[in-house]
C-alpha cells in the first residue's frame, strides 16, 4: 500500500512540474523530442518558435493572384531552414525587431499558377526547374518590431518592379538602413539574398532538394 502511495504521489510530483514549466521551457522539451528528426524533413515552424508574426498572404485573397490558394496559413520548411531562421530571428531580436513571414514552402501546383500570370523568372521561378519554395528552403518576409508595426522597406510584397530589387538606390536612407539589416543578418545564418525582392531569401543548402507538391494538413 506504501508503495502504491509513493507512486502516486511521484506520478502527481513529476506531471506538476511539466505543468508548471514556463512557455520557453515546454518549447525546449518539445524540441528535444523532435531533434532526432532528418534536417531534410518538412516541418511546420511553429511548432519550433512562438517568436515569429506571421501574414500569410496565400492563404488569403490579398496577393498578386487575387485568390486564396493555401487551405491554411501555416509555414512549412524542411527543418534545417527552420533551423536557420529561428537563428536570425534571435539576432533580430536583440535589435528590438522580429520576422514576419508572407510565404513559406509552396507546392510545385502552386507555382504552376504563379508562372501562368507572371512569367518572368525575375519575380516568379520557371516550375520547369522549380522555385527554392517548393524546396522547402525559400521564405518570404520583412521585419516587424516588438510590437507588430512593419518596418518602411520601400515597396509591398510582392511588389513587380526596380523599386523591389537590393540595388535600387532609395532616396530614404530609413528605408536604406532596414533593407541593409535585413540582408546582412540572413546573410550571417545562411541565406542567399533574390536580388529582385527585397523579401525572398534561399537558404544555400536548400539548392540540392527535391521539388515537392506535397499539400500540408490544416489543423
Amino acid at each position: 500500500m506504501r508503495f502504491i502511495l509513493l507512486f502516486i504521489f511521484f506520478l502527481f510530483f513529476s506531471s506538476s512540474i511539466i505543468y508548471c514549466q514556463s512557455p520557453k521551457q515546454q518549447l525546449a522539451t518539445k524540441n528535444g523530442l523532435i531533434a532526432s528528426i532528418s534536417d531534410t524533413t518538412f516541418v511546420n515552424l511553429k511548432d519550433y518558435s512562438d517568436g515569429f508574426a506571421y501574414d500569410m498572404k496565400y492563404a488569403t485573397n490579398d496577393n498578386f493572384l487575387k485568390s486564396k490558394v493555401y487551405d491554411c496559413a501555416e509555414c512549412f520548411l524542411r527543418l534545417k531552414t527552420v533551423k536557420a531562421l529561428i537563428k536570425a530571428n534571435d539576432k533580430f531580436t536583440k535589435k528590438g525587431y522580429r520576422i514576419k513571414l508572407f510565404d513559406c514552402y509552396r507546392p510545385l501546383d502552386i507555382q504552376k499558377k504563379m508562372w501562368a500570370l507572371v512569367s518572368n523568372p525575375e519575380y516568379v521561378a520557371d516550375p520547369a526547374k522549380g522555385s527554392i519554395h517548393n524546396r522547402g528552403g525559400a521564405v518570404d518576409l520583412t521585419l516587424v518590431t516588438l510590437e507588430g508595426k512593419e518596418l518602411e522597406m520601400g515597396t509591398t510584397f510582392d511588389f513587380f518592379g526596380k523599386e523591389a530589387s537590393h540595388g535600387y538606390p532609395f532616396p530614404d536612407k530609413k528605408v536604406m538602413d532596414n533593407r541593409k539589416m535585413l540582408k546582412k543578418i540572413m546573410l550571417q545564418n545562411g541565406f542567399k539574398a533574390f536580388e529582385s525582392e527585397w523579401w525572398h531569401y534561399n537558404l544555400t543548402s536548400a539548392m540540392v532538394d527535391k521539388v515537392s507538391n506535397t499539400k500540408w494538413k490544416c489543423n
